[in-house]
């Protein structure tokens, strides 16, 4: 193989496999994609969204982020339901929480836990069926902006203290988030991506050319072209 040494280095942008949809967002917030039915975020309701349909997952889009994230379903009719991309709708329409898809699906993943059961219960019970849920449903969206185990601690704190607030365990869970030692890792420490994160398909077009081999090839030449410059047209003087 001596020709091994003679070709060109592999591209190093990542090669995407997937194919890209713009399917519509139905009016209860699911997506359907080769007949399967997958959750986004209910803020999409109305729209067309972008997907990237992989072997192995569906992504949905908001311009370069990624708004949702499913393992890819392979039979007709399946479906997939993540609960937080329903808050919205069921803070509006509290009665739907107890019976709906998503959370039969949090419940089987894990992310919806016995302190989440156990804070739900006292709420319906200090504050009615509707209003504890709310109350059950402003915590869920604490874990947008915190880490699932400062919010579970809030929660612990608040029924501890005889009160299901999503105000008292907002405080607790900011206190649980300082108290706990910082990570190992320098979170600003500029390193290799994590490894959830996504290209987002911009190419640099100067990282790019840094790439590239040297072009050796001669400059054009250009010089017979200079003489159209002392030509005059015809009838001037």
């Amino acid at each position: 193989m001596s020709e091994a040494d003679e070709l060109a280095p592999l591209p190093s942008e990542e090669f995407e496999c997937g194919i890209t949809l713009t399917p519509k967002v139905d009016r209860s917030s699911p997506i359907t994609v080769r007949q399967c039915h997958y959750s986004v975020p209910a803020r999409f309701i109305g729209q067309n969204v972008r997907v990237l349909l992989r072997g192995n997952d569906l992504l949905v889009f908001e311009r370069r982020e990624i708004a949702a994230r499913h393992l890819r379903l392979t039979r007709r009719r399946d479906f997939r339901d993540e609960l937080d991309h329903y808050l919205e709708i069921l803070l509006a329409k509290p009665g739907a929480m107890a019976g709906s898809t998503a959370l039969v699906t949090a419940r089987q993943d894990g992310s919806f836990t016995e302190v989440h059961e156990a804070f739900w219960a006292g709420a319906r019970t200090a504050h009615g069926d509707a209003a504890g849920t709310r109350a059950l449903i402003e915590v869920l969206l604490l874990h947008r902006r915190m880490p699932a185990a400062v919010v579970e601690q809030g929660m612990a704190a608040a029924i501890r203290a005889g009160t299901t607030s999503a105000d008292v365990v907002a405080v607790e869970a900011r206190r649980a988030a300082a108290l706990a030692p910082q990570s190992a890792e320098d979170p600003d420490d500029e390193g290799e991506p994590p490894p959830w994160a996504e290209p987002s398909g911009v190419v640099s077009l100067t990282a790019r050319r840094a790439q590239l081999l040297e072009d050796r090839r001669p400059l054009p030449d250009v010089a017979r072209y200079d003489q159209l410059l002392t030509r005059r047209p015809k009838g001037t003087a």
